[in-house]
């Protein structure tokens, strides 16, 4: 019989390899995202970049994932590479040979990932409903949160209030807005 983290394990190499192939044939052009951040000057900065519609094409027994599906498979990917984490970290919780300060230091890191989960699931909700879009992914990295908007066009205006609402939940940390074009 096999074991939990050998199916984790398993499940999470299926996954990278079909990513994989899909990031290796799809187009470069394929996704358009803007990078509104802000530079050193502390200016906006707006990049544009546009994209044909995205088909689906079979590809070696994958296929390339649709817009509808590319939020829910980064979803899911930051989800599992948590998951994972905090599996590790509960292992040294339970661990009998890891030292006080050992368990503390890894309860707090599964203290800290539950609020970045929390924050970025809060954030999604309040920034959709805050305007008419599709669909937002919100994620944490160190010092920079990407925000990912499923939307026509993102105005300058709604770009810098994102970024509140980030700053607002973060605190001073790096923001990246970005957006795709919904499929029509």
């Amino acid at each position: 019989m096999l074991k939990k983290q050998t199916v984790w394990l398993l499940t999470m190499l299926s996954l990278m390899i079909v990513l994989s192939v899909y990031y290796m044939t799809s187009k470069n052009d394929e996704f358009a995202y803007i990078d509104k951040g802000e530079d050193d000057s502390g200016e906006v900065t707006n990049d544009r970049a546009d994209t044909d519609d995205e088909e689906e094409t079979e590809v070696d027994g994958t296929r390339n994932l649709g817009q509808d599906e590319l939020f829910t498979t980064m979803r899911m990917e930051i989800r599992d590479k948590r998951s994972l984490t905090k599996d590790r970290l509960e292992s040294i919780v339970t661990s009998s040979t890891a030292s006080v300060d050992e368990k503390n230091k890894a309860l707090e890191n599964m203290d800290q990932l539950d609020d970045i989960t929390a924050k970025e699931s809060i954030l999604e909700e309040s920034i959709m409903a805050a305007q008419d879009y599709d669909d937002v992914l919100v994620r944490s990295e160190d010092d920079k949160v990407h925000v990912h908007v499923k939307v026509d066009e993102l105005s300058d205006d709604e770009v810098i209030h994102i970024m509140q609402m980030i700053r607002d939940e973060f605190g001073d940390v790096k923001v990246n807005v970005n957006y795709q074009p919904t499929e029509n």
